[in-house]
């Protein structure tokens, strides 16, 4: 087989374009697709090639022969090396348009959707020192970095450029002892410049720690988080509505994005005081909590225990929320027939992997006037979409949010609108 050639290959290539992933493809001279990093659309590049398949193969960029004039300085210097990043060559208004093209491209190729309606990208006001969350991995001297891509080599780091401030002013501050049992070290910013700090690994006993800063500190393993200093939570404010964030729940890493993701939703889906919303992977309500006092019924679906503390706590004001805690593709089965009127609008926001199949049919089964999708990932959507389209949906828009300035990761809101045969 190709992959088992111990020959090297290299090649002169010119690429075509920018890939989902953040690869870029140019062609070999049988045809084949290269995928290689840090390529840009119209360079001519010297090759060697780390994999072969059948139909495609990936490589490394040895020599840039002629570059792109859309190539500029990263302002990083471990760019290109830990993984972080994918598009810090290329100035900020390009990566938005790459993205924006890259999803419509994903919509037509999986989707088989003809002309999608991808709206212009709303860009982050922030495109450096943006994220609220960051998660390293330790070397073996207990030092932080980022696991190298198709590696399991730790690249430390001594700069990032992604971070909140406040993150970015803590993380050099700490060191681990080598060789120990934490796995993860992840920090979280919230209001008023507070931080948490969350330690992963697979062993019950607490890792041992001297930190004098005033922050929180969680030990988190299998499926249980424990306090070691502060407090189990942290609160994030969005549109001037603060949320309760454990430190096993998952948040948007964008918060000013995210309060955007949160306007738009408003501005597209007309409820009224009549309206029942489904809200599936709805976290810990950040959604459910800007619609509960505009519609009369919102129904919350939620896998993670730790999640569904945070929206109970969270919407705690309301008497028109209820939530399930369970599998999307569990619940709602359960749920059609059961819940007297169908939703009107259901809100759904998956993880990676797209809506379990069950879940899908069973939301078509419900027959909801209108559906918004968040989506983290376009190839997915796109997948969705064919089936929701399948199902007696018409796709109305798409519009994509970059909550992830510097990386190929590409948020969108689709809406579909039921069709009335």
């Amino acid at each position: 087989m190709f992959s088992n050639d111990k020959i090297e290959r290299f090649y002169e290539i010119i690429i075509e374009k920018q890939s989902y992933g953040g690869d870029a493809m140019g062609r070999l001279p049988d045809g084949r697709a290269v995928f290689v990093p840090f390529g840009l659309a119209g360079e001519r590049v010297r090759v060697r090639l780390t994999e072969e398949k059948k139909n495609f193969a990936r490589g490394e960029i040895l020599q840039i022969l002629d570059s792109s004039k859309d190539r500029i300085q990263p302002r990083c210097k471990h760019f290109g090396e830990c993984g972080g990043c994918h598009y810090q060559h290329l100035p900020y208004e390009k990566q938005l348009e790459i993205k924006t093209e890259i999803l419509v491209d994903q919509l037509k190729r999986i989707g088989k959707i003809e002309n999608p309606p991808v709206q212009p990208m709303i860009a982050c006001p922030t495109p450096w020192n943006y994220r609220n969350h960051m998660q390293f991995s330790l070397d073996e001297h207990g030092k932080l970095g980022f696991q190298a891509p198709n590696s399991n080599k730790i690249v430390p780091i001594t700069e990032c450029h992604l971070p909140e401030l406040n993150i970015n002013d803590f993380w050099h501050q700490l060191e681990f002892e080598p060789e120990t049992d934490i796995e993860r070290v992840s920090l979280r910013a919230g209001n008023d410049d507070d931080l948490m700090l969350v330690l992963e690994s697979d062993s019950p006993e607490p890792p041992e720690l001297e930190i004098e800063a005033g922050i929180s500190i969680a030990h988190v393993y299998e499926e249980n988080s424990v306090v070691i200093a502060g407090n189990d939570h942290i609160l994030i404010r969005v549109l001037d509505r603060d949320f309760k964030v454990s430190a096993a729940s998952f948040f948007q890493v964008n918060t000013v994005m995210a309060g955007k993701m949160v306007e738009h939703l408003i501005t597209q889906l007309p409820i009224t005081n009549s309206s029942t919303l489904l809200d599936l992977y709805c976290g810990v309500g950040l959604f459910s909590a800007f619609f509960a006092p505009k519609c009369g019924r919102v129904i919350g679906v939620e896998a993670s225990s730790s999640a569904c503390e945070d929206f109970t706590v969270n919407l705690d004001e309301f008497d028109n929320v209820e939530l399930y805690e369970g599998a999307a593709e569990e619940i709602l089965p359960s749920l059609v027939g059961r819940i007297g009127n169908p939703p009107d609008y259901v809100i759904v926001d998956p993880p990676r992997a797209g809506i379990e199949r069950h879940a899908l049919d069973a939301i078509v089964q419900l027959k909801p006037q209108k559906i918004a999708y968040v989506s983290c990932d376009p190839s997915t959507l796109a997948r969705d979409a064919a089936r929701l389209i399948q199902g007696g949906y018409t796709l109305k828009e798409v519009t994509p949010f970059d909550l992830f300035p510097q990386t190929y990761h590409i948020e969108s809101i689709s809406l579909f609108d039921l069709l009335h045969m």
